[in-house]
């Protein structure tokens, strides 16, 4: 084999790493759970449910892949902790941590029927702690095991609207600005405090649709909403993404390929960030 070629693979070789994926069991987390175990890792998926996490893990192991899907709430430390033990005993050490878990709820989004100044505090707090407080909690668990033993990599899952706001969504919006602004923050940490061989990036996809944001999107008869067509007009490539298109990027800020690159919010967005509508 040509040395180029050797040097090629070892870039992307991740076999017998461990990692974590927090929301593993919805559409984006399963999709990035199978990209990571087709790539020779470990996969340990954290979600609200066992069985649709156990549902995760054994369509890896049928793939031929290792895999464990564990109940967990993200927003409880006590059971982040749990699963942290759980992982270490099956798997050894946790090398790569994905926090995928998150989302919005209709109760925290403007609408004809609930304006900005009706919008309920608790629908808010919720969003926000789903999206941002479990990312939190899951980096210090996780995290702490890297920095003891000097090495990891931690991609949290941010968004477009970390980027730039959006109509309709302000609670989203806000948690996942605060999202990208913690990755950069932690990278700086991790790498000062206590290892630059511990890496913090984080992904913001564009538009993928997902049974979350389905009402947004698409109506009862499955064609684009205003909104979605609003989205796919300002989207170069013209379509929403599919799932298995975090795939690659994923694998690459996972990856000794990507060994420099840390502190980064990689928009996975169809050219959305680019385009200024002219």
């Amino acid at each position: 084999m040509p040395e180029a070629e050797r040097s090629g693979q070892a870039l992307f070789d991740m076999r017998g790493r461990v990692a974590v994926i927090t929301g593993g069991s919805g559409q984006l987390g399963r999709a990035m759970a199978l990209g990571l175990a087709r790539a020779g890792v470990q996969v340990a998926i954290l979600g609200r449910h066992a069985e649709t996490c156990s549902a995760v893990a054994e369509a890896i192991q049928t793939d031929g892949g290792s895999a464990l899907g564990i109940a967990c709430d993200v927003l409880d430390r006590a059971a982040i902790e749990r699963a942290c033990e759980q992982v270490t005993r099956a798997f050894g050490p946790v090398d790569i941590l994905v926090n995928a878990a998150g989302g919005n709820a209709p109760a925290a989004t403007t609408s004809t029927e609930h304006s900005f100044f009706d919008l309920d505090a608790s629908a808010v707090n919720a969003v926000f702690a789903l999206n941002f407080t479990a990312t939190f909690q899951c980096c210090q668990v996780f995290g702490r095991a890297m920095a003891e033993r000097r090495e990891g990599c931690i991609v949290n899952i941010a968004s477009m609207n970390a980027l730039r706001p959006l109509t309709r969504i302000p609670a989203y919006s806000a948690a996942k600005a605060a999202v990208a602004n913690f990755t950069q923050w932690l990278a700086v940490h991790m790498a000062q405090e206590y290892s630059q061989r511990i890496r913090v990036n984080a992904i913001a996809p564009g538009f993928f649709l997902t049974e979350q944001n389905r009402y947004l999107l698409m109506d009862e008869e499955g064609a684009p909403t205003l909104r979605g067509q609003a989205i796919i007009g300002h989207t170069p490539e013209g379509h929403l993404g599919l799932p298995d298109d975090l795939v690659g990027t994923l694998l690459w800020l996972v990856s000794p390929a990507s060994a420099f690159v840390t502190g980064v919010v990689v928009p996975v967005d169809g050219g959305f960030s680019s385009f200024s509508g002219v």
